[in-house]
């Protein structure tokens, strides 16, 4: 099968497909397409633990497309390939262009049915709130629909909103949870709740945004993102990060935020299923700060999850909690103890496009 050239059938889209003039931001679990990567170089902040952080890649990128295409956007495409074989070749498309990290969560585009098309939206990413460098990361989604990788997927300027997808998680049914530190924060749009709310709603076709006050992780540059901290698993069911040690630092911020949760009501008027995820042992780089590690930054891929792990006896608690949220999927776990050294996880680091219709294979492309 050449990488993207295989479009789903619609009939695994009916949900999202069948509603004439209206936007639809699907969640997570519908039929993808692809996941995108960034790859880590030495170029950048990567480069003292290049190989640790190239091995961990290899793992997630291996077991994405034992399932699922894959797009991986690089600088020198001859060196990744080398860290596969001619079969798992197969299923990759690469695009070499600069870039300043690999975080491609947030400077990936997000998919959107519009009149059931996909179009991918292209938010302004600034580095987290000018925290870091992005001017090339900032032109990955713009640059990939130039180069022709979305196919006959539409591509929408949003040029006017700040916004990355680790803040935002959908049921895909008009809902929408986030969290105020992060969409209210300081150099991202100067909005208050009210405007960034409405401006939510009018480019995802939302009902509503259900908002978190609480809840933090230690060491997060993102001001934290909803994807750290709880997540949709179905339109009725919510995974969240539960402390239960009281002399953690988190453990009132997650207790509030626990509170919150078992306040929101679903679509149809009931409360949500909540699933407990633990707070992962506390991990601190050499200079004592600890790290931002997380169990809720799991990735839903076609028929699996995939679920950080450090190296830790809850690592199989986590699996076990996600296996009650996701019980027709395998729960797959990748040691990510590499990509919390630089302050992110698994779903940070990844992409899904949604029944986007992509071109054959033609080739590497260079941008």
């Amino acid at each position: 099968m050449n990488v993207f050239s295989y479009f789903c059938d619609e009939n695994n889209f009916s949900d999202l497909m069948n509603y004439p003039n209206k936007k639809i931001l699907p969640a997570e679990w519908a039929e993808q397409q692809c996941v995108q990567l960034t790859w880590p170089y030495s170029g950048t902040d990567w480069a003292e633990i290049i190989d640790e952080v190239t091995a961990c890649f290899v793992n997630i990128a291996r077991e994405i497309f034992k399932r699922e295409n894959l797009l991986i956007v690089c600088v020198d495409t001859d060196k990744v390939e080398s860290f596969f074989d001619e079969e798992e070749l197969s299923n990759i498309t690469f695009v070499e262009m600069e870039i300043n990290d690999t975080w491609a969560r947030d400077h990936g585009g997000i998919t959107v049915f519009e009149d059931g098309k996909p179009v991918i939206y292209d938010f302004t990413f600034n580095g987290w709130g000018l925290k870091f460098a992005a001017n090339y990361d900032n032109l990955i989604t713009r640059k990939l629909y130039m180069a022709g990788i979305f196919g006959d997927s539409g591509h929408k300027n949003c040029f006017d909103f700040v916004l990355e997808g680790g803040s935002i998680e959908s049921d895909g049914e008009g809902t929408v949870l986030t969290t105020a530190e992060c969409l209210l924060s300081d150099n991202r749009n100067n909005l208050s709740e009210d405007e960034v709310e409405t401006k939510l709603k009018d480019y995802f076709g939302l009902k509503r945004v259900l908002w978190l006050n609480h809840g933090y992780l230690a060491g997060d540059d993102t001001d934290s993102h909803v994807d750290t901290l709880a997540r949709f698993t179905d339109n009725t069911t919510i995974a969240y990060v539960k402390c239960d040690d009281p002399h953690d630092e988190h453990f009132e911020e997650l207790k509030k935020m626990k509170k919150e949760l078992r306040s929101f009501r679903t679509s149809t008027g009931g409360y949500y299923r909540l699933i407990a995820l633990p707070m992962a042992d506390a991990v601190y780089d050499e200079d004592g700060e600890r790290l931002p590690a997380t169990y809720a930054n799991f990735l839903i891929i076609n028929s699996a999850v995939l679920m950080p792990t450090y190296n830790s006896p809850k690592d199989e608690i986590a699996r076990q909690q996600l296996q009650k949220a996701f019980p027709d999927r395998e729960i797959v776990g990748i040691d990510c103890r590499a990509l919390i050294k630089q302050h992110g996880s698994l779903h940070c680091v990844t992409m899904q496009y949604t029944s986007s219709q992509f071109p054959p294979k033609e080739g590497e492309r260079s941008i």
